[in-house]
């Protein structure tokens, strides 16, 4: 039988690593994925580069989306619009519906997983065809 295919939302961070091992334990097969959000020119991602050595410790891919100029015109440009307008912005939902439930989606789907994974505060849902497990924070 086929594992199941499942991209997981990755900093390289505690969280995240646990996640990768928990879902490798429970049998589906992880892609670790990161999202560069905002970084210095010229910089490297460090966020990515723990995430990619989390992944290569535990047998699995890892990938990253570009996601710095949906995250700086959806997100922090609307903060700031929102915020001179004196109201109370959200960028979780801007970040959630432009990135984790946009680019994020789309790149699960580019790499035909069933689900994607976050350690984000949500309950299990589906997105189409691909479903989303979200580890609720402890």
């Amino acid at each position: 039988m086929e594992k199941k295919k499942v991209l997981l939302g990755m900093s390289g961070g505690v969280d995240s690593s646990v996640s990768a091992i928990l879902l490798q334990k429970q049998g589906y097969e992880v892609i670790g994925c990161t999202m560069e959000l905002w970084k210095p020119e010229g910089e490297p991602n460090v966020a990515a580069q723990d995430a990619k050595r989390v992944c290569d410790k535990l047998g699995m891919l890892h990938d990253t989306i570009d996601c710095q100029e949906i995250f700086r015109n959806r997100v922090v440009d609307n903060f700031v619009q929102e915020y001179k307008g004196a109201k109370t912005p959200n960028p979780c939902v801007e970040c959630n519906r432009y990135l984790k439930f946009g680019a994020f989606y789309e790149k699960a789907k580019e790499l035909k997983c069933d689900s994607i994974a976050t350690r984000s505060l949500c309950k299990y849902c589906i997105f189409g065809k691909i479903s989303a497990i979200c580890f609720k924070k402890v």
